[in-house]
């Protein structure tokens, strides 16, 4: 009988986290896209870089006004339709794109990129609890990493389908443009938004048909909200940790979107698959956080290793030679990549057991307020907003162009140390 019972929950269990899995793939798709629009926009608008960044902020700070009425919405209509709604909102944000390209007006891209990342935030907010909840706390960095190489595992593909269906069919692309080019590469971004909302629309579909069971205990949690907010920031660790992922995403956006930035600044070709490369380090992370935690070593300590590897690879980007190729003639079968952009992509590496490390441990001990305490920990997505607004605004501050905007990691990486240290043990204000 319990063997029957617990082939039972294997089965129950495998089901959502294939659907969950589905899921995270389409958020790291959509997300890591940017990388490549980030450049490609800045190319084709003739924009500077401050305006360049505002890409990336419009798209993540939807996350600080839609994370909490997320958290509301998911109570009202329950996971899986929360699920649905934010792939509507998705396929929204990519129609939007058609006629901003088609007018090639810069502030209907920022709105498109404002809805998406809006979407996006609904569909995180309902989509995370499920892997943290699904089996033993002490697993969740895990089972998060799982759902992580799936997530980065998009962030590489997407740059390559972004290449080929839209920068194929063009020469020199990384040298002045013509009108007509420019006409010719903004009418390119049509068809592919337009295939992109028609999926997210089917799929919006097929998970509200799904039989995706609601999570248990906020299906039975009383209908009595007020306080939850007061109640989830009495929470050290979970306050810290939104503190933490702040500042994590913000490094993860400069590391996986700005690259393409940089590579453009130095003449790199293809500079639109660039964000390709920190994604397959970040997909490598996870996949050592697999096979090491907790195994091996636990969340918190992976957590420490992590920070303290970002503040080491930050010095040498700011201070590395962009005309050095040694790290890519050693390691990388001579591939044309200076070496302050290979350790850029190698951030990934260092960034990759943050936030399954940092998710988990904030929301241990939070109880019913595991929606709110996951939306707040969503709203961490907004330092992406504004980790390359302050690299773009380091980058013209500094005589060192892009390169020097780097610096901005270095406080972001100091921060997440401490909450690997200190941060995630404190229970109570003191």
């Amino acid at each position: 009988m319990s063997i029957t019972q617990g082939n039972e929950k294997k089965q129950s269990n495998a089901l959502p986290m294939i659907i969950v899995a589905t899921l995270f793939f389409i958020l790291g798709f959509a997300t890591w896209l940017n990388g490549s629009l980030m450049p490609y926009l800045q190319q084709i608008l003739r924009l500077s870089p401050f305006e360049a960044s505002l890409i990336l902020f419009s798209f993540y700070i939807a996350v600080t006004f839609t994370a909490l009425p997320s958290a509301a919405v998911i109570r009202k209509v329950g996971y899986k339709t929360g699920m649905a709604l934010g792939m509507a909102t998705m396929m929204i944000a990519g129609l939007l794109f058609i006629p901003a390209a088609k007018t090639q007006i810069f502030a209907l891209f920022l709105f498109a990129q404002l809805v998406m990342g809006s979407g996006i935030t609904l569909l995180q907010t309902a989509v995370n609890p499920y892997v943290v909840r699904i089996g033993p706390e002490e697993s969740a960095a895990a089972r998060i990493s799982i759902m992580g190489i799936l997530n980065k595992g998009a962030g590489v593909i997407a740059p390559m389908v972004f290449t080929a269906l839209i920068l194929s069919g063009f020469d020199n692309v990384s040298g002045e443009l013509t009108q007509v080019e420019i006409n010719n590469m903004a009418n390119s971004l049509v068809l592919p938004y337009l295939g992109m909302a028609i999926f997210l629309g089917l799929l919006a579909l097929a998970v509200k048909m799904s039989p995706l069971p609601e999570l248990e205990s906020e299906a039975q949690a009383d209908k009595d909200h007020s306080g939850y907010l007061k109640e989830a920031l009495s929470h050290p660790n979970l306050v810290l940790g939104v503190v933490a992922l702040f500042f994590y995403v913000a490094a993860e956006v400069i590391a996986g979107d700005t690259i393409g930035t940089f590579a453009l600044s130095l003449g790199v070709e293809n500079y639109t698959m660039m964000t390709s490369y920190t994604m397959l380090c970040m997909v490598a992370g996870y996949i050592l956080g697999i096979v090491l935690i907790p195994r091996v070593i636990s969340q918190q300590k992976a957590l420490i290793i992590s920070a303290i590897l970002g503040l080491l690879l930050t010095l040498g980007i700011v201070f590395g030679d962009n005309n050095a190729y040694v790290i890519a003639n050693t390691f990388l079968g001579g591939v044309a990549l200076p070496d302050t952009l290979v350790l850029i992509a190698f951030l990934g590496f260092a960034n990759a057991i943050v936030w399954p490390a940092v998710f988990p441990l904030a929301l241990s001990g939070v109880g019913k307020l595991t929606s709110v305490g996951s939306a707040l920990l969503i709203m961490g997505i907004s330092g992406g907003a504004f980790g390359p607004m302050f690299w773009s605004l380091t980058s013209t501050a500094t005589n060192m162009a892009e390169q020097g905007g780097y610096l901005v990691l270095f406080p972001c990486y100091l921060f997440i140390l401490f909450y690997a240290v200190k941060g995630c043990k404190m229970k109570k204000w003191k």
